[in-house]
């Protein structure tokens, strides 16, 4: 089960509204693979990895997924400004660019 369902998941749950997709690119834009890799030990983290692989095994693997969800959840609470502050990965903002 997905932190993100059930009855409440809505207003206060902050995974409402956001994809699998971008919960990963958003941690490996702060983290970067071989930290996010540490943090959660999965080897499609470790090995050769890459956005769609991972997105493959999280939607197979319901530990791991909660696992990543639970270190998305940890990123915002301890760093407010994460997503601003990602330097691995390309700019992930909803903002439109000029």
């Amino acid at each position: 089960m997905s932190l993100s369902s059930g009855p409440n998941s809505g207003g206060t749950d902050p995974l409402h509204g956001v994809s699998l997709q971008q919960i990963v690119e958003r941690l490996q834009g702060y983290y970067g693979w071989e930290e996010l890799a540490r943090r959660v030990k999965i080897r499609c983290f470790e090995d050769n990895p890459s956005v769609g692989s991972s997105l493959k095994f999280l939607r197979k693997t319901p530990w791991a997924r909660t696992k990543v969800e639970e270190l998305y959840l940890f990123m915002l609470r301890k760093h407010p400004d994460a997503l601003e502050r990602q330097t691995h990965a390309p700019n992930l903002s909803s903002e439109p660019h000029s």
